[in-house]
């Protein structure tokens, strides 16, 4: 009964060691994901191409035949295209396999100004993405988007 105690004395002191020392227990998978969503959307509205790009997996294969290098190319022109992007993205469902695998349905709408007749665009699309843990980061292994409402390619 004593060694119960003092093991139990020890590991809230452990506990109350580390809180003050500025360390906190990993935050649950699908926070840790809506988190990465908020991460994304601020480096998209700064405009930090390499911050998004740092977000996808080395292994990022979509339906498009798109990788990683080709992302980062789209992303570039998006961002050469526009003037003070600004990205709100719905998170509308998150599955998760486990602790390391998930998919997500979202939603981001995209405005910025431009050269356009009304120098000014806005859009707004669906995005299906494949998630995999790698270590304590999550990355993008895939996605699927098309139009609101429409079919997902």
């Amino acid at each position: 009964m004593k060694a119960r105690a003092t093991g139990n004395r020890l590991s809230r002191v452990l506990l109350l060691a580390a809180t003050l020392a500025g360390w906190a227990p990993p935050p649950d998978a699908e926070q840790a994901l809506r988190e990465w969503v908020e991460r994304g959307e601020a480096a998209a509205n700064r405009e930090d191409r390499r911050e998004l790009v740092s977000m996808i997996s080395p292994a990022y294969a979509d339906a498009r035949g798109n990788d990683r290098d080709e992302i980062d190319r789209v992303l570039r022109l998006i961002f050469l295209q526009q003037d003070d992007v600004t990205v709100v993205a719905t998170i509308e469902e998150i599955n998760l396999y486990g602790e390391t695998a998930a998919d997500m349905l979202l939603t981001p709408a995209v405005a910025g100004f431009d050269d356009s007749r009304f120098g000014f665009s806005a859009d707004v699309v669906r995005f299906q993405f494949e998630l995999e843990r790698d270590g304590e980061d999550w990355l993008l292994m895939g996605a699927r988007w098309g139009e609101l409402g429409g079919e997902l390619n």
